[in-house]
């Protein structure tokens, strides 16, 4: 199927690994020219390099989206080297205050609520507000925010976490309300379980613990067989996210706004 992005411009935010890198992968290879994003320029780098040996192209925008100057930094960029963009994906974000722990609900200090919030809800309004004006002008864009399981399901544990990316989806649907009828969409995607390297390292302390033996693909299966049924036999894999927010992304997806795509294995437990 054709996705009709040839020559569209595509900013994703924290592209330079995980999720991001593996969105911004499978837009390129439908013919979008792709904003590279992150903080560390030597890792944003590679995955430029990378995707433009397969055919792809590519541009790098550094800057820490959790700060107005890191923000304003990264829109100043796509704004010289492209002149705009008709894709925002805001895929920046995470928990770093969890140092892959679970900590306690009441043993969160009050800070890290603040700090995720702005992490995961803040630093996407920040690009919103900079380039959606841009795509109004021009009459056609996509907003596609990535939320999270945990939005709508969420644990006792990474509490801030959960209330934070609930919060992405609340933002969404009003910011497809002040969009109607402009030409610009804005969805949200919600991953499940994704195959990235922070969940390699999780998986691994959980086989250590339980003195699991095997590699990845070993450690998965029973997990998934003793720990988390899910209705699928992995938990995803990057380009699997990306092949559903490059539909969400193209000129396809019209009709689509102001909805949550669970993209979980079936984990999530709700009709809606």
């Amino acid at each position: 199927m054709d996705l009709q992005l040839k020559d569209k411009r595509a900013l994703v935010t924290g592209s330079n690994t995980g999720i991001g890198k593996g969105i911004a992968t499978v837009l390129a290879r439908e013919g979008a020219t792709v904003v590279i994003h992150g903080r560390n320029s030597e890792r944003a780098e590679a995955v430029a390099s990378e995707i433009t040996k397969c055919g792809g192209r590519v541009v790098v925008a550094l800057g820490d989206l959790a700060t107005d100057a890191g923000a304003k930094a990264v829109a100043g960029a796509v704004q010289a080297k492209l002149g705009g963009i008709d894709i925002l994906v805001n895929n920046a974000g995470g928990n770093e205050t969890a140092n892959f722990g679970n900590p306690d609900w009441f043993d969160v200090p009050v800070e890290h609520w603040g700090a995720v919030t702005d992490q995961n809800v803040v630093s996407a309004v920040r690009l919103i507000q900079a380039l959606v004006p841009g795509m109004k002008e021009r009459a056609w864009g996509r907003v596609i925010n990535i939320s999270s399981l945990g939005g709508f399901q969420p644990t006792a544990q990474v509490a801030n976490y959960c209330a934070a990316k609930a919060a992405v989806l609340n933002m969404t649907v009003s910011l497809s309300k002040a969009l109607a009828r402009t030409g610009v969409t804005a969805n949200t995607v919600s991953p499940g379980l994704v195959r990235t390297p922070m969940l390699e390292t999780w998986l691994g302390g959980i086989g250590k613990h339980l003195g699991w033996e095997g590699d990845f693909e070993a450690l998965e299966a029973r997990f998934l067989k003793e720990m988390l049924p899910l209705g699928v036999s992995q938990v995803a894999r990057v380009e699997e996210i990306g092949n559903v927010v490059a539909f969400l992304a193209s000129p396809l997806a019209r009709f689509i706004t102001g909805a949550n795509l669970h993209v979980d294995g079936g984990q999530s437990q709700t009709i809606y």
